[in-house]
């Protein structure tokens, strides 16, 4: 880089990501601004080519992985911000320029937190489990549609999807009076359009299923109580470097399923958990600790002993959180020492922490 070039002085940028247009702002080693200028969406990786090595910044927002690849692949060192912890560095006014102002600052912090930059393959398995999501919000709302219009009719099933091909042989069977048939003829598209999505659905399992059995730290994280091949491949698909968390907590705290504080004055005051971070895997966490809960009454579970004491005394579903904590904290162990998960020694954990 010629040391009369126009950005060779160039040490530290925010930019600030858009569909168009990107507002960047750079500053010298001794954070002086010496550049502000939009850049089009068609000019970055040029304009990127033209800089010295220097640290980029950017929230972790939409196409900011993709961004971020790019501009390591020409050398720059990118670290991604969540955008609430840029949110505190925005000064007055909130525009494309403060905000990557914003971004800029919040990048040189000593005690920033950044998101590691997610591979191809990995948004690749995250978009399958977006995807399938999709599909199966779609599938819940045609059998409630369903479920609906037939109780006009008095027809009624038991709830669960497993029932719901008794509505189906309804709407199937043109010999039962309880259904007028422009009725009928009204309600099978419907049913077209779900057991099309059910094979869709299955599709999404078999490929999910297939990727999590070609890595084995997904392999080891399904052989916790609570997580199978779906979770594990979101977890790992996810979370690029669990040793980016210092502790189990800090894993739990990533998920949203730690006590949101509002302490001060030296006393604390815990409420309910923060919610905070990814809400498909905490959702798939606690989906996951309520079937083992289910299973504990049963006797089924490793941590019986830890499950049974605390549902004396707590509701169902604060237990079901907690066990989710619990979980995301195995979890940690598991992924960030290269651990195998042991039913046993978790066992006797747990019941001595009841």
């Amino acid at each position: 880089m010629d040391k009369n070039t126009p950005y060779a002085s160039v040490a530290t940028i925010g930019i600030d990501l858009a569909k168009k247009v990107f507002q960047v702002h750079a500053v010298d080693v001794c954070g002086q601004v010496v550049l502000r200028r939009t850049v089009k969406r068609r000019e970055v990786l040029t304009f990127a080519a033209q800089l010295p090595p220097c640290v980029i910044g950017m929230e972790a927002c939409a196409t900011a992985h993709h961004w971020a690849r790019e501009l390591a692949r020409l050398g720059h060192d990118v670290k991604l911000i969540p955008p609430a912890y840029v949110k505190a560095y925005v000064r007055r006014q909130k525009n494309d320029m403060a905000d990557a102002a914003a971004i800029c600052e919040a990048v040189t912090r000593p005690a920033m937190r950044f998101v590691p930059v997610k591979s191809a393959e990995q948004q690749g398995v995250l978009l399958l489990h977006r995807v399938r999501e999709l599909l199966v919000g779609q599938r819940t709302a045609l059998i409630n549609a369903l479920r609906g219009h037939l109780a006009e009719f008095g027809v009624v099933a038991p709830q669960g999807k497993r029932h719901v091909a008794e509505l189906v042989a309804v709407v199937a069977d043109a010999a039962d009076g309880r259904l007028p048939e422009i009725a009928r003829g009204a309600l099978a598209p419907l049913v077209r359009q779900m057991q099309r999505l059910d094979r869709e659905i299955d599709g999404f399992d078999k490929r999910i299923l297939a990727w999590h059995r070609a890595d084995e730290s997904s392999r080891r994280l399904a052989a916790i109580p609570g997580i199978g091949p779906v979770t594990a491949t979101a977890i790992v698909a996810s979370v690029t470097d669990p040793s980016m968390f210092g502790s189990g907590r800090e894993f739990a705290a990533f998920f949203g399923l730690v006590p949101r504080q509002s302490s001060s004055g030296g006393k604390e005051r815990l409420g309910r958990i923060s919610k905070m971070g990814d809400r498909y895997i905490r959702k798939l966490l606690v989906v996951g600790a309520t079937a083992v809960l289910r299973n504990a009454k049963k006797g089924g579970s490793p941590s019986k002993a830890w499950a049974e004491a605390l549902l004396q005394r707590k509701p169902f579903k604060v237990v079901a959180v907690a066990l989710a904590n619990k979980t995301a904290r195995i979890a940690w162990a598991v992924l960030a020492r290269g651990e195998i998960y042991q039913a046993d020694k978790a066992g006797a954990a747990a019941t001595a922490a009841a």
